[in-house]
């Protein structure tokens, strides 16, 4: 087994794989939360038009992803930093491995 100090973390790496997973968990929250608004909303009492709780639905799945996507980015972003910071106090993370044969 090789031993490898993960040292420094690039940035704009980690914060573009945060956006990809905030992208995606803002995806799956925004669909089901934006169904949920959407039936909700439909069989609330005096009952609004169906078309208008699918309006409402989709605006919440669409601010979803967006705020999923910005703050995967920034969280990734503040996360790699912090990271740097701590290594150079502590040291960096160790890793193990192995080459697959």
């Amino acid at each position: 087994m090789s031993k490898y100090l993960l040292k420094n973390l690039t940035v704009m790496s980690v914060a573009k794989i945060g956006a990809v997973l905030g992208l995606i968990f803002g995806l799956i929250e925004g669909v089901i939360i934006g169904i949920v608004v959407a039936v909700g909303s439909s069989a609330a009492i005096g009952g609004l038009h169906p078309l208008l709780g699918m309006g409402i639905g989709g605006i919440v799945v669409f601010f979803a992803i967006v705020f999923g996507l910005m703050g995967g980015f920034i969280g990734g972003a503040i996360w790699a930093l912090i990271y740097n910071v701590a290594a150079s106090y502590v040291g960096p993370v160790e890793l193990d491995l192995e080459v697959k044969a």
